[in-house]
C-alpha cells in the first residue's frame, strides 16, 4: 500500500534540514509507515524517511565526517541557537561566517539545492533570487529552529553501515545506488553491494532498502517515479526500486 503524505496530520509537518543529493524526504510518504519504535537509517544522509517520523526512536549511521558532525550539532541544537546562525550576503562565502564548522555546513548545504556536499558560496539559482525563500535566510532559518528541538531524542553513529546496531527495528537503506551513486564524498565504488545485500537480508525486522529500476544486488522491484535533482530546463526524473522484508511482529 502506498503511504500518501497528510499535511493535517501534526507528525508530518517536518521540514528537511537540509537538502541532500538523492534525498528521500519528499518520496517518503510513499513508502511503508515504520512498525518498529526504532527507525535505522544505516546512511543517513539528510535522513529523509526518519524526519518523517521523528517521534520514533532514531538512530543514524553516517560515514562522512561532516554530515555525522552536521547531525550531531542539530540534536544538541536549540530553538535559540538556530534562531541566532547568521545570515549570508550574496558576496560572501561560508568561511567568512563566524559560526562553527558544523553550522558552516548547515547554512552550505541551503546555498544550493541538492548537492552532495555543502557549498561554500550563493550558487547561481540563490543568486538570481529564484525561489528566495529555498534558500537559506529568515525563512529557513525559523524554520529549522522551530523544529530542531524534536529530534533531541536522536543519536548518530559515525561510521560505515556495518557500526550499526544488530536489533530488531524499521530499517530504511539508502546507500549511494550501484550506478548513479558516484558524486557522494563516500560513493558507491567503495561499496561491495554483494556483502550489503546479504547484510541487508540479515537484519532484523521491517527491512526497505533503496536503489534505482534495474539493479540487481537485491531482488528489487520496481516502486515508484520521483522528482530527483532540478535543472533550469526541467524536472529530473528518477525510477526507483525497492526491495523490501517485512518485519513479524510491531516492536
Amino acid at each position: 500500500m502506498l503511504i500518501r503524505l497528510t499535511h493535517t496530520d501534526p507528525k508530518y509537518l517536518m521540514w528537511p534540514f537540509f537538502t541532500f543529493y538523492g534525498g528521500k524526504w519528499r518520496a517518503a510518504p510513499r513508502y511503508p509507515t515504520p512498525k518498529y519504535k526504532t527507525i535505522v537509517e544505516p546512511f543517513a544522509g539528510a535522513a529523509g524517511y526518519a524526519v518523517r517520523h521523528y517521534e520514533h526512536e532514531v538512530i543514524l549511521i553516517e560515514k562522512d565526517p561532516a554530515i555525522a558532525a552536521l547531525w550531531r550539532y542539530l540534536i544538541a541544537a536549540t530553538k535559540t541557537e538556530i534562531e541566532a546562525l547568521p545570515l549570508i550576503k550574496m558576496d560572501q562565502s561560508v568561511t567568512d561566517l563566524a559560526v562553527s564548522p558544523e553550522a558552516r555546513t548547515l547554512i552550505g548545504f541551503w546555498l544550493n539545492k541538492g548537492s552532495a556536499s555543502a557549498c561554500n558560496t550563493p550558487g547561481a539559482w540563490m543568486r538570481e533570487g529564484l525561489r528566495p525563500k529555498s534558500f537559506w535566510g529568515p525563512e529557513i532559518r525559523a524554520r529549522i529552529a522551530d523544529q530542531v528541538e524534536r529530534i533531541s531524542h536522536w543519536r548518530v553513529i559515525e561510521g560505515s553501515y556495518e557500526s550499526a546496531p544488530d536489533i530488531p527495528a524499521t530499517w530504511f537503506i539508502d546507500p549511494p545506488y550501484a550506478n548513479a551513486g558516484k558524486l557522494y564524498r563516500h560513493n558507491s565504488k567503495s561499496i561491495d553491494f554483494a556483502a550489503l545485500g546479504q547484510w541487508c537480508r540479515e537484519r532484523a525486522g521491517q527491512v526497505m532498502v533503496c536503489e534505482n529500476d534495474g539493479a540487481d544486488w537485491l531482488p528489487f522491484s520496481p516502486f515508484i517515479e520521483i522528482k530527483s535533482t532540478e535543472g533550469k530546463h526541467g524536472k529530473a526524473k528518477s525510477r526507483e526500486a525497492l526491495w523490501i522484508k517485512d518485519g513479524d511482529d510491531g516492536r
